[in-house]
């Protein structure tokens, strides 16, 4: 036995477990490469991987340090006594193996991928090859393996609901703050909306980060029950749900190594929705050259694939092509694009036009779903409930219910960034007004990144103010600005 000891070291979702080179119970001589190991001791086994130390600070020969994921997943306080085994090899690596080499798996294989990586038998490493190997080639039978296998792990019921809906926007784009809004729509219209969200690990922007601005995220499935009763809606970090251990484990480390694969984002977004108890499912494919889908024959592909793997899901799923080559609203940055939601709903008249519009688009579509309506009625539903302010009212008892938050502030550094010359705004850059929107701090703080004053379209004179950037950390203010003066991602001509 061993006693327990956490070693304060965050490797990014990696267990990690420390003996010393003396440890009275491992026998460390033996070790000649990277070793897993399985540590008893609490009501699960935890699999980590072995590095052995000669620092006495550390651990000693009569301990076990865990890094800060392996502590936290194995429940139990330091001085806790705990065997160490060497783990065996996940036998489903075999079938990563077969994907490798280019074969089509069946559903039973991708359950024991899932299964081991949920379990923690996979170092991150072992998830990267099986997503390389994935993204390769997958029939779209294997799509639906996968959705299948990451979303049966533990499935909401939500039985007293016939439908139960939800949307997704497939790719982000920037200022995209289109979803709270309808949820608040559809909420206040009474069908049942509940909006999963997930935090991204590598930037503060996207629907989770805005929608945090607001109110806590972190929701049970009691409190999920609740909501659905007092306010027909939710926003909640699905992150929290059990059984989304896998699928969140392979999305980050896509994310980190920056693996983009338009069937293992389907597989994830609709596993997402159906362990969530999701019913009826509306997805936005933004279209664009600096879109996640760049063309419209690309997203005919994707569509079908959608619907696909939805109906064996057994999931009602309508498909909506948009515009994606600019950004929706006026703010990059979670702070900003949360001003746009709130002007949105109180219906202010700085409040932006196209971000409006594609909400009422999208809110349509979802509320359509109800079989009282007939086809077109949804969008005269969805004004309703936004020009009577319904829909800000629900969104207020959303927050309030979830657990209010104090807003953060705008960075206090700011900088104008102006026209060179006059003319008609041609094109905006997704990529270059992100890039600095996210070098100003919008990757760490809720009150950085940049306000669109212009659109496409739009008349400028030389000298107006194409946006303004807001900063909070001085260094990255400076070399936002650097970046934007070089290049301001503006297309202006005749």
């Amino acid at each position: 036995m061993l006693y327990l000891k956490h070693v304060p070291i965050h490797s990014f979702g990696e267990t990690i477990a420390f003996v010393h080179k003396d440890c009275k119970i491992y026998k460390v001589d033996d070790i000649r490469a990277l070793t897993r190991v399985e540590i008893q001791g609490a009501q699960k086994p935890l699999y980590a991987f072995l590095n052995v130390v000669e620092d006495e600070n550390i651990v000693a020969p009569d301990e076990i340090g865990l890094n800060d994921e392996a502590f936290s997943h194995l429940g139990l306080p330091e001085g806790a006594t705990v065997t160490l085994l060497q783990a065996d090899i996940p036998q489903s690596l075999e079938n990563v193996a077969k994907k490798i080499e280019g074969n089509i798996l069946n559903s039973h294989e991708y359950t024991s991928i899932v299964n081991d990586i949920a379990s923690g038998r996979y170092s991150n490493t072992e998830i990267a090859s099986f997503i390389t190997a994935f993204n390769s080639f997958a029939t779209v039978n294997e799509v639906a393996y996968l959705a299948q296998a990451l979303s049966f792990g533990h499935k909401l019921y939500w039985d007293e609901e016939n439908i139960v809906a939800d949307t997704y926007t497939l790719g982000y784009v920037p200022a995209n703050s289109v979803d709270i809004i309808v949820a608040a729509i559809v909420a206040a219209y009474g069908l049942p909306m509940l909006k999963s969200v997930i935090l991204n690990p590598s930037a503060y922007l996207g629907e989770a980060h805005i929608m945090q601005v607001f109110a806590n995220l972190d929701l049970d499935e009691n409190m999920l029950a609740r909501m659905i009763k007092d306010t027909k809606g939710a926003i909640f970090n699905y992150e929290n749900m059990k059984g989304s251990e896998a699928a969140i484990k392979i999305r980050n480390i896509s994310q980190y190594l920056n693996l983009k694969d338009k069937n293992m984002e389907i597989a994830l977004m609709m596993a997402m929705k159906h362990s969530s108890g999701i019913s009826h499912l509306v997805v936005d494919i933004p279209v664009g050259p600096q879109a996640f889908i760049k063309s419209i024959k690309d997203s005919v592909t994707i569509r079908k694939t959608i619907e696909f793997v939805a109906k064996e899901l057994d999931m009602t799923v309508d498909v909506a092509v948009t515009d994606g080559r600019e950004p929706i609203g006026c703010g990059i940055g979670a702070l900003l694009e949360a001003k746009d939601v709130i002007r949105v709903l109180k219906r202010k008249d700085n409040a932006c036009d196209v971000l409006t519009e594609k909400a009422l688009f999208i809110a349509s579509k979802v509320i359509e779903f109800d079989p009282k309506l007939k086809g077109g009625e949804g969008y005269i539903v969805a004004k309703e409930m936004l020009d009577s302010l319904r829909a800000l009212n629900t969104f207020d008892n959303i927050v309030n219910i979830q657990g209010k938050l104090q807003s953060a502030d705008l960075g206090e550094l700011t900088r104008d960034i102006i026209a060179s010359k006059s003319g008609e705004v041609k094109a905006l850059s997704n990529r270059i007004l992100t890039h600095i929107a996210v070098t100003a701090g919008a990757a760490s703080y809720a009150g950085s990144g940049i306000q669109l004053f212009k659109k496409a379209t739009d008349r400028v004179s030389k000298g107006d103010v194409l946006y303004r950037i807001y900063a909070n950390n001085s260094a990255d203010f400076t070399i936002a600005v650097t970046i934007a003066e070089n290049s301001n991602g503006f297309e202006i001509g005749k």
